[in-house]
């Protein structure tokens, strides 16, 4: 019997579900910062913001994705797991 009302993703997923959650929640709030610093908050920043973040997002999901084995593999060799 399932005690949750939504069904969850197999665990083979999580390699693809976490560069690509990062990307989008980092790119959000990075492009929402710097279109607010350069244009002030109006309409138009919004819109100017959302374009930001897609284009930003379309870059940094593909990076995140080949990069974060990298440093996983980097930090596994530079922290004592003991």
């Amino acid at each position: 019997m399932k005690n949750s009302a939504v069904n969850k993703l197999p665990a083979r997923y999580y390699k693809y579900a976490l560069p690509l959650g990062t990307s989008f929640f980092m790119t959000f709030l990075v492009s929402g910062v710097a279109t607010y610093r350069a244009l002030g908050w109006d309409k138009k920043m919004f819109t100017t913001w959302m374009v930001s973040w897609v284009i930003s997002w379309a870059i940094a999901a593909p990076t995140m994705y080949f990069v974060m084995p990298v440093v996983r593999r980097t930090l596994d060799r530079l922290i004592d797991q003991s």
